[in-house]
């Protein structure tokens, strides 16, 4: 399909829930450049001044609207509760943390210019294989697509093919991001153990904790998650898109004509692996830390509560979800730190009675309801102006 083929497809289906893409991503990167702005044009002692902390904060939030948009499109649009997808954003996260960690260079605790200080430590006398190339940015990005991706396409060319569907697909996915987290969390694997990667100084030769670095880092955010947010809503609206619907609302039927269903399973949770991937390797710089607990299956679970919290099958509810979840979060840990958890599972409890489409499918409803009365009542004006007429004639 052609670019202008593309952009038509994006501009179709206004009337479905968060069918209006191009206007949020153009909202989307308007604030994230203003805010940009502010941090860089206007004084710290400005009321309009927006900190480096708060460009950090937001630009964390932009990755976890990434890994929500992730799990929405194999959720939302074909039936796939993945609770293991903090397995891929943690993969992608790790592979950007040990380029990371190889640019420090002789700059560590104990001066190695080969070998990281927790290689030092636990007393590693040569650069495991597979940390080799990882010095360089470009091998670096292959891998974060690479890992993830041929994961979930083993992953998932072994459970769709076998028909694993529902709460037992869940647990398998479950299992998986477990099992890795088991795995990071041992010194002799060569990722850190418990502390993980940290330490950074700079990538690409840029200084890490410069305003302009994390300025640029927030922005690249805002692109990428704007690029999978169009790039989901074109294949959505593609053939692909509509056998995936399909899919979800009876896999046997579409089975049945003549459709491979498994292969498009397959390749779908591959993309969303990968975009996944992706978000964790923008968090990684930001964040400054990756270690072995973004594998915790909790994490996993929370993303599913700010899909659902948004609006599955909606793209932009997740989006919505997460940044709403999060910031949500941020405020309440200090304020109730004890009990943030219990309001989140009484929030994804009230979303699931209450609003099973989520706030995009709550705007959407009272949008149409407000539209349906509309023409009500200017009918009911122009009978009133006609029977005032009426009377004056008579």
């Amino acid at each position: 399909m052609s670019t202008s083929g593309m952009l038509q497809s994006v501009f179709k289906d206004r009337g479905q829930p968060g069918g209006r893409v191009m206007p949020f991503v153009i909202i989307l990167l308007v604030v994230t450049v203003l805010a940009s702005a502010l941090n860089l044009l206007t004084p710290e002692g400005s009321a309009l001044h927006v900190s480096t902390y708060t460009i950090t904060l937001l630009g964390k939030y932009l990755c976890y609207a990434m890994l929500a948009l992730a799990v929405d499109v194999v959720w939302g649009y074909c039936g796939i509760l993945s609770l293991g997808h903090g397995a891929f954003f943690a993969l992608g996260g790790y592979a950007m943390g040990m380029y990371l960690m190889r640019q420090i260079g002789d700059r560590g605790v104990y001066g190695n210019p080969l070998l990281p200080d927790f290689m030092v430590f636990l007393d590693w006398q040569e650069l495991p294989w597979f940390w080799l190339g990882m010095d360089q940015f470009w091998v670096a990005m292959i891998m974060v697509l690479l890992v993830p991706g041929v994961l979930a396409y083993v992953f998932g060319f072994l459970a769709f093919r076998s028909r694993v569907t529902g709460v037992y697909l869940s647990i398998m996915t479950q299992a998986l991001t477990y099992a890795l987290m088991l795995a990071f969390f041992r010194n002799e694997m060569g990722f850190g153990g418990n502390n993980g990667l940290t330490d950074f100084k700079d990538i690409l030769g840029f200084d890490l904790q410069s305003d302009t670095t994390r300025i640029v880092l927030f922005l690249l955010t805002a692109g990428f998650l704007c690029a999978a947010l169009l790039t989901s809503h074109w294949i959505m609206n593609s053939r692909m898109g509509k056998v995936i619907l399909a899919v979800r609302d009876s896999e046997a039927r579409t089975r049945f004509i003549g459709y491979k269903t498994e292969t498009y399973k397959v390749w779908l949770f591959v993309y969303s692996a990968v975009i996944a991937a992706i978000a964790g390797a923008l968090y990684v710089p930001q964040v400054g830390i990756i270690n072995p607990g973004e594998f915790s299956p909790i994490n996993s679970i929370e993303v599913v509560i700010w899909v659902a919290v948004g609006g599955r099958g909606t793209l932009i509810g997740a989006v919505v979800g997460a940044l709403l979840v999060n910031y949500a979060k941020t405020r309440f840990t200090a304020i109730l730190p004890e009990g943030w958890l219990f309001m989140l599972g009484a929030l994804f409890v009230l979303v699931t009675l209450y609003l099973p489409k989520g706030l995009i499918g709550l705007y959407s409803q009272l949008k149409q309801q407000l539209g349906a009365g509309k023409p009500a009542a200017a009918g009911t004006g122009k009978s009133s102006s006609a029977a005032k007429t009426e009377g004056a004639g008579a």
